[in-house]
């Protein structure tokens, strides 16, 4: 149980990292180029799963040694792009509760509370997903 909190731990630590390029290329697009949040929120999420992949397979995950490393980046692009399906769910019905609610979803800090929360969700997906799929480690 120890090594799984290490690991977990490690993973929090890489996960930070790739939520602050996540939240800030997303903030970016939206206030800079004025995207739309949801589409800055999936640009945002792609360019932050390169970074994850790489830091994840040399910090926290051991190379299954049955698995190419073409195969294994095969597997983490599939697991990630379920990762980003959650995200953008989380986005999109986020961005309808708040309109609902009458607030200016795009113009306040509720994109990014919902960014926060969609995150939290993602990351347990992408630990658990990759642990099974991905990780030698025992």
């Amino acid at each position: 149980m120890g090594k799984l909190i290490a690991q977990f731990m490690k993973f929090g630590v890489v996960g930070v990292i790739a939520f602050a390029i996540d939240f800030g290329v997303m903030v970016l697009l939206h206030e800079t180029l004025g995207m739309d949040p949801v589409v800055a929120a999936a640009i945002s999420f792609c360019v932050s799963t390169v970074f994850n992949y790489l830091a994840s397979m040399r910090f926290v995950f051991k190379h299954r040694d049955d698995m190419s490393r073409s195969r294994e980046f095969v597997i983490f692009v599939v697991l990630s792009v379920v990762g980003l399906i959650i995200n953008e769910i989380c986005m999109v019905v986020g961005q309808f509760a708040f309109i609902g609610m009458g607030f200016d979803y795009a113009h306040g800090p509720y994109y990014m509370g919902v960014k926060v929360f969609a995150t939290v969700v993602v990351m347990f997906w992408n630990f658990f997903s990759r642990k099974k799929w991905l990780d030698a480690s025992e």
